[in-house]
């Protein structure tokens, strides 16, 4: 696949899609890194064994629901997620809003997982070019090889996701030895407390981006089986496995720093897991990032814009990020995603599931292997919008139940009834 072949404003044609495992990988690779160490570390630390597993199951559910239906979206339709949001319910200048959105939010995250990898980097040179320096370089070596387009993730994905769940293993196996596995179990957490539905919010925003950037990847599945088993076996090996040995690991050192503990008790292998979880994941983030730019530019201009441009100019202000010390907003970011995004998965989901306001039009268009006429377009979902507003703000405001699955559940009802009653009145009109 060359790099004219990343589709940023096209469908992904039959004869481009991939095989199950080339997906998958791509896609567990969001969740078996080591950002999600650090969340089951840090939920390790603060909770109870009990409440920690139930936040992560609890958060799997929600994970797992609306990341199989939009990735199932993608699949059916061959478009990321910046174009999907186009025919549902956003419009096609309110897409720019989603694209922004996810834009900022993996500029983020690729800051985050910047900020692990210089630090890994750091150390491995006893400091000899300072943090800065670190990650100046590993952010530029990343921007480059995302330029290259979906190629270069296959490709780092095949050797990186088996070799980091093998070191994490082996990782964990080296700190735990010589630990009780009774007295794991039953210690009390020895960090400032969290609450469950803290805790779920939590989980849900460690993962909920990939949610959103699913249809990214899953478009290049050629079926829905495909889509579903790529969901579960990223659930089971990126909320379960990863995080579960994380929360282990927090109690044997009585510590959330991970990162740090791994690479001073494990050595090398302790850096390789470093290096490899945001080399994979990071590749990743500033791929949709780029994706979402894309469209934005698109939306406003109507013109196609160099893929490999934007990525080098996101990948610039994504190591800015780094040494501006997001890395230290960790728990505070995920908090906020859990909160902000699930109301556009729920717009999203329930336009294109429920009100299948513009079905009809990615039907015929896809026939022809087009998008939809843009005189048939939405301009701006205006509703689509307040209702994610509306959404953020009850996740924000409202004390009782768990934030992440209030927020998703006020923006959809809010929009299904407000698109309903604006159904019901112009069929009347009529």
């Amino acid at each position: 696949m060359s790099i004219i072949e990343n589709y940023p404003i096209s469908r992904v044609p039959d004869m481009a899609r991939l095989s199950f495992l080339s997906v998958t990988l791509v896609h567990a690779g969001m969740l078996t890194a080591l950002d999600q160490f650090m969340l089951g570390a840090v939920l390790g630390h603060s909770m109870t064994l009990n409440n920690a597993f139930i936040a992560i199951f609890a958060g799997s559910v929600i994970f797992g629901i609306v990341t199989f239906a939009l990735g199932y979206a993608g699949m059916k339709e061959g478009l990321s997620s910046s174009l999907l949001s186009r025919w549902c319910g956003f419009g096609r200048v309110g897409s720019l809003f989603v694209s922004l959105v996810i834009a900022v939010s993996l500029l983020g995250w690729f800051g985050v997982q910047n900020a692990v990898f210089a630090k890994g980097l750091n150390y491995a040179l006893n400091d000899r070019f300072g943090f800065a320096w670190s990650a100046t370089l590993s952010g530029l070596f990343l921007t480059v090889l995302v330029a290259f387009g979906f190629k270069a993730l296959r490709f780092t994905a095949r050797i990186a996701v088996p070799l980091f769940i093998a070191v994490i293993v082996i990782v964990s196996i080296l700190i735990l030895t010589g630990h009780n596995s009774g007295e794991l179990v039953n210690a009390l957490p020895s960090g400032p407390p969290m609450s469950l539905a803290a805790g779920i919010t939590m989980v849900v925003g460690g993962c909920i981006v990939a949610s959103l950037i699913t249809p990214d990847m899953s478009r290049y599945s050629k079926n829905g089986r495909h889509v579903f088993w790529m969901t579960i076996i990223s659930i089971i090996i990126g909320e379960f496995v990863i995080n579960g040995l994380a929360i282990l690991l927090a109690r044997a050192v009585n510590s959330a720093d991970v990162v740090s503990i791994m690479a001073e008790t494990a050595g090398d292998i302790g850096l390789l897991v470093v290096v490899f979880s945001t080399l994979r994941v990071n590749d990743i983030n500033l791929y949709s990032s780029s994706l979402g730019i894309a469209n934005s530019f698109s939306a406003i201009t109507g013109k196609k814009v160099n893929f490999s441009a934007i990525t080098l100019t996101l990948g610039c202000l994504g190591t800015a990020l780094s040494f501006a010390g997001i890395l230290d907003r960790f728990v505070d970011f995920l908090t906020l995603l859990g909160v902000v995004f699930p109301p556009l998965l729920g717009v999203m989901l329930v336009d294109y599931f429920v009100l299948k306001t513009s079905r009809k039009q990615l039907y015929i268009s896809r026939l022809m292997g087009e998008l939809p006429q843009c005189t048939n377009t939405l301009r701006i979902g205006w509703t689509a919008i307040f209702s994610c507003i509306v959404g953020s703000i009850v996740g924000f405001t409202i004390d009782w139940g768990v934030p992440a699955l209030n927020s998703i559940l006020a923006a959809s009802f809010f929009y299904g009834v407000i698109v309903s009653l604006f159904k019901n009145k112009k069929s009347r009109k009529a």
